[in-house]
């Protein structure tokens, strides 16, 4: 396959100024070169993006969303071309890419059939108090390397359609996906509208404090987010933040214990566990834990790990070395507090392969269990019941999801109602759509993403109050 390395700038494909090695994670090593944007290549996209804006917003909503049908149009033409993509950047199960590349066009879609019209307010006064939505201006999205395509696609589509114009800055270690995303938008929009740069994890600060910054939307840990914020504080830009989660799933001890220990297995390992609304840890009661542990620990030893390209492979590799080494520290933090059962293998040789580990007899005074471990580690915490596990959900300073499990929906439901995330699953996990809006409490994000809330958060309200 011929990859994507060129850059999208006011319309046109270019060389990056720099050079950026992309690694394939099943092999450790470097399959392809692409462009990286220099700070004056940076500068050029949001100029391009701040003159293309008036007259973006001037074609109006229905040409705008015909534009991105189009997009998304091309995007499932190439479903195969981009889902190998990611199979070599991403390094997820070629099954995962390709769910991935169709969840993309579908939230395109979705996108460019919502409106957000202009509506009458009924006030007690006999004038006219009339609701718009106008776009903000120029928007910087920034996305992570575990979604490579889906969490553009679901930036873009949005700020695009209200009016606003972007420049998009990908991963450094998953780029090749978004570039495939500015090579077709090239061809339809026009030039300016949507710019995609890469970095070498360098151009950040300049984008999030750039004066002529309306918003940024982005997603990554929380740490990166408080950079942002403080970036933003200057000029007061518009923030949507989706950050860390280190979801927690409850479960109570009325529960299948075959079935949910499959469910929960499946979300908690879900892309090698490098999600953010993944389970990233349990709380099961002492009546059922044995068991429930025991029946987790099953699917870990069965899951086949290997290259997202190999038939049958579950669970792939990390996504990049960095995170790999952070998946070994949590490693040495499972032995030393809790009991492994089984798992805490590193594949010696090619690739960021861990073997999917499950530990038990832990607490919440463990760095695993307190922390975002992002990895295909997790812990099981034993507790009395379902109030002492709610409480130990809610100590923790993230919230971005969580999830209840019970026999009986009812109680399940009066217990998801008490947990401090923004979004609660009962008896599921990971059930989530364009449709449905995303929001994380605490330190898991600000702002929401996704349906017509999260289309309204590229906007500027403007009110036309008008008198008789």
């Amino acid at each position: 396959m011929k990859y994507q390395t060129k850059l999208t700038i006011d319309g046109a494909l270019v060389d990056g100024d720099r050079p950026l090695e992309v690694i394939d994670p099943a092999t450790g090593k470097v399959f392809v070169t692409v462009g990286s944007a220099s700070p004056q290549q940076a500068e050029k996209a949001v100029q391009a993006a701040k003159r293309a804006q008036p007259n973006w917003e001037a074609l109006g909503r229905t040409a705008r969303a015909s534009m991105l049908k189009e997009i998304a149009d091309r995007i499932e033409a190439r479903a195969d071309d981009f889902t190998d993509v990611m199979v070599a950047e991403q390094g997820k199960p070629r099954r995962e890419a390709a769910e991935e590349t169709a969840y993309s066009v579908a939230f395109i879609r979705y996108f460019a059939s919502l409106d957000l019209p202009n509506r009458l307010l009924s006030v007690p006064t006999s004038g006219r108090v009339e609701l718009r939505h106008r776009p903000l201006g120029v928007v910087v999205g920034i996305s992570p390397w575990n979604f490579p395509l889906l969490i553009p696609a679901a930036k873009i589509a949005p700020a695009l359609l209200t009016g606003n114009t972007m420049v998009v800055k990908p991963a450094p270690t998953t780029p090749i996906l978004a570039l495939m995303l500015g090579e077709i938008a090239a061809a339809i929009l026009p030039p300016g509208v949507l710019n995609v740069i890469t970095d070498k994890n360098d151009l950040g600060d300049l984008l999030t404090s750039h004066p002529e910054v309306a918003k940024v939307t982005f997603t990554g840990s929380t740490a990166t987010g408080r950079k942002i914020m403080a970036n933003a504080a200057p000029t007061l830009k518009r923030l949507t933040l989706e950050l860390g989660g280190n979801d927690a799933a409850i479960v109570l001890d009325d529960v299948d214990v075959e079935k949910t220990a499959e469910r929960i297995f499946a979300a908690a390992f879900f892309n090698t566990g490098q999600a953010c609304l993944a389970i990233k840890r349990v709380y099961v009661p002492d009546a059922i834990y044995d068991e429930f542990s025991e029946a987790v620990a099953r699917h870990a030893r069965e899951a086949i790990v290997g290259p997202g390209s190999s038939p049958g492979t579950r669970i792939g590799p990390l996504q990049n070395r960095q995170q790999f080494e952070k998946a070994q520290y949590y490693l040495d933090v499972a032995r030393r507090d809790g009991r492994i059962i089984p798992g805490g293998e590193v594949r010696h040789g090619d690739g960021y392969f861990i073997a999917p580990t499950v530990v038990r007899d832990i607490d919440d005074t463990s760095q695993l269990v307190s922390q975002e471990q992002f990895s295909p580690i997790l812990p099981i915490v034993r507790v009395a019941d379902g109030e002492d596990a709610l409480r130990r959900a809610n100590a923790s300073d993230f919230g971005l999801g969580g999830s209840v499990w019970s026999g009986d929906a009812t109680r399940a439901r009066a217990l998801a109602g008490r947990m401090q995330s923004g979004t609660v699953w009962v008896n599921q996990h990971l059930n989530f759509g364009p449709e449905i809006p995303l929001a994380g409490a605490k330190q898991s994000g600000i702002g929401v993403e996704w349906a017509e809330l999260g289309l309204a958060e590229f906007c500027q309200i403007n009110v036309i109050n008008q008198v008789a």
